[in-house]
């Protein structure tokens, strides 16, 4: 997920719906994709911010992710929203996905549930309910817990946050929707791994979940190999893309995040490390990236799932 609201607020108004889109047919049969690697454990899924520059729908966003040979989706809500506003039913959408061989493993949204403000957090407690009920009704299965509206001031109390996120999840037993916290590199309060799972740890909740991402490790200066330490059940969904080495780590942004393999992650050491702890993680392609918005989406999801899946190769045979 990107770093915060304002830089997601600003890409939705400068980026135009790209000329020359390709048509992805309405079919209940997915194209074949890139062939899985033999012993893999991951399912694959499209992060619509992936191809989200392209305006195209959540319709349209399911029609790519499944011509292009995914298993999963993982749309943002406020898509769905607009799709409801639009006329659409929740009831049509979730026959659209199941009959495409699609799974909705997680979703995007930015609820305040985090901060101090009582009545923020309030509001983003009904906002989330709305949200998880929302989901539920498409087949949803997690939703992120980002720490939206705690990413400047640092000092957060951890404690305090993980009581607020069992709030959260205690509201994802009401609904079957369980949320995910959400690693941000660039928040002053969980930007690194321990703080996140601290959290996570003290919510006391059986559900309590991680939802990590290779660039917000990155940019939050925690060592992968902190992967080691936790477990296959905390890691559900895995936010899977890479960086350059240029710019560096300071003032790397969200839209600097390149596909797998193509930047200096070490991707063959992170899913290793998943591997050997029997995760069987879906991992989720995620991109920001400005230059991926102007090509086909379909072009874009296909080599997006062929990287992810050629890393995983080169993690099963290390």
């Amino acid at each position: 997920m990107r770093d915060n609201d304002c830089s997601r607020r600003d890409f939705m108004t400068t980026v135009g719906a790209a000329a020359g889109l390709s048509l992805v047919p309405l079919t209940s049969t997915r194209r074949a994709a890139a062939s899985a690697p033999k012993g893999d454990p991951f399912r694959y899924c499209l992060n619509t911010s992936t191809i989200r520059g392209q305006k195209l729908g959540i319709e349209k966003e399911v029609d790519v992710a499944a011509e292009a040979g995914y298993d999963a989706i993982e749309p943002w809500v406020r898509t769905v929203e607009e799709y409801v506003e639009a006329g659409g039913k929740l009831s049509d959408l979730r026959k659209r996905i199941a009959d495409r061989g699609l799974t909705v493993e997680s979703a995007i949204s930015f609820p305040r549930w985090i901060v101090d403000d009582d009545a923020v957090r309030a509001e983003a407690v009904e906002q989330v309910k709305r949200e998880m009920g929302l989901l539920a009704q498409i087949g949803g299965k997690r939703i992120a817990a980002p720490p939206a509206g705690a990413t400047r001031e640092p000092g957060l109390d951890l404690l305090k946050a993980a009581q607020r996120y069992r709030t959260l999840l205690e509201v994802g037993d009401q609904t079957g929707v369980v949320p995910q916290v959400e690693v941000w590199g660039s928040s002053a309060n969980l930007h690194r791994l321990g703080q996140s799972m601290f959290v996570v740890i003290e919510s006391g909740h059986p559900k309590a979940c991680l939802l990590p991402d290779v660039y917000h490790i990155y940019k939050g200066g925690s060592d992968f190999t902190g992967f080691k330490t936790i477990s296959s059940q905390t890691i559900q969904v895995f936010h899977l893309n890479d960086y350059p080495a240029d710019p560096p780590r300071e003032t790397i942004r969200d839209g600097d995040r390149i596909m797998p393999g193509d930047g200096i992650a070490p991707l063959k050491q992170i899913l290793r490390t998943l591997l050997d702890n029997g995760s069987q993680a879906v991992l989720s392609l995620e991109l920001f990236n400005a230059n991926y918005w102007k090509k086909d989406p379909l072009e874009v999801a296909q080599e997006g799932l062929a990287k992810m899946q050629a890393a995983v190769r080169q993690a099963l045979s290390a």
